[in-house]
Parts: C-alpha cells; structure tokens; sequence
C-alpha cells in the first residue's frame, strides 16, 4: 500500500508541474494574449517566439526544460523504492511530458513537450540530454525546421539512453517518450512533407 501511495504521489505530483503552461503564462502577463489562439495553437517556445520574440522562445525554453528536469530528480532524491531500477523517476517523466501536452490548467491542451521531454532525459542522464539537445540545435540552426530537429534528436535519444546508460527504464521511457512526442508532431510532418512548415527567421 505504501508503494502504490509513493507511486500516486510522484505521478500526481509531476503531472501537475507538468502542466504549469509557462508559454500561456507569459503570453497572457506579456500581451494579454491567448498563446492558444495565435499560429500553431501550442503553448510551447516556438509559438512563444511568434508573439514575443527569440528572447522570451529561450527563456520559454528553458523554463519548460527547468519543468521537465526538477520532477525526476525530486523523484530520484526522495523515493524510497524503486530508485535502483529508475522506475519512479520514469513515472515522473512520464507525467510531466502528459502535462505539458494536456494541462489540466488549460482543459487538457498545451505543447509539444520537446522542451520538457528533453529536461526528462537531462535529469535521468545528463550527458544523454546534453547530447540530445546539441543535435536538436544543430538540426535546427542548419534546417531552420524547430520541429525537423526536435523529431530527429527525440527519436536518437533511446539509442543514446542504451549505450550511455542502459537501464531498461530509461531506454523503454526515451522510445515511448519519442513516439508521444513525435506524434504530437505530426501535423508538423505533413507540412514538412509537403514542404509548408514554417522555418525559424
């Protein structure tokens, strides 16, 4: 019974930090605006960019990476079980990326997670993080596609979790986490396709 509570509460907890809507939060202080009714509809920090700027995308950006990361480490820290096999830090990621795409302070909408899934992975093993956003940068600065390289470094990062760590939870979290994400994605993917995606100016 004290595990099952443990469980409630890390996944409880980490959904609701997850869905904190930092993107709807500045907009609406900033602007007075409805990020949810300006361009793609998404809170995240590339929408955040069309209304406030590249200062506010990076500051949205790393908020939500900030979001993302502080769950699973609180999870890592304060658990009392499963921590050796990285079960309840994965629980908390997996909370935190469904809170950021269907907050429950916004009936259930929200981003893409690409920010805070990326956090995740900083938190469950830095160096795999850290890699993983080099390769989105650099996808992205190269393509000026945000959603090209955002696919491409989250659909890597279980290959990169298997070699650089290898717990079966972390690699089993960053592939289902990549097929959520990129499938959040996939209107994106039809414009790429057809080549109407916007590029990043």
């Amino acid at each position: 019974m004290e595990k099952i509570i443990e469980i409630l509460a890390v996944a409880i907890g980490a959904y609701l930090i997850g869905s904190i809507p930092t993107g709807y939060i500045i907009v609406k202080a900033f602007k007075n605006e409805d990020i949810r009714k300006i361009g793609s509809g998404s809170t995240g920090a590339t929408n955040v960019k069309r209304v406030m700027g590249k200062k506010w995308f990076f500051i949205t950006l790393l908020l939500d990476a900030f979001k993302g990361a502080l769950p699973v480490i609180l999870a890592a820290i304060f658990a009392k079980s499963f921590t050796a096999i990285g079960l309840l830090p994965v629980i908390a990621a997996v909370a935190v990326i469904l809170g950021h795409s269907k907050s429950i302070f916004l009936n259930f909408t929200g981003g893409k997670s690409v920010a805070s899934g990326v956090g995740t992975i900083l938190a469950l093993n830095w160096q795999v993080g850290l890699i993983i956003a080099a390769i989105w940068g650099v996808i992205t600065y190269f393509s000026k596609y945000v959603s090209l390289g955002s696919i491409i470094a989250l659909a890597i990062s279980p290959f990169l979790m298997y070699f650089l760590d290898g717990r079966l939870a972390y690699v089993a979290y960053c592939l289902l986490g990549a097929i959520y994400i990129i499938y959040l994605h996939r209107e994106n993917i039809g414009r790429l396709l057809r080549g109407e995606e916007n590029k990043v100016r």
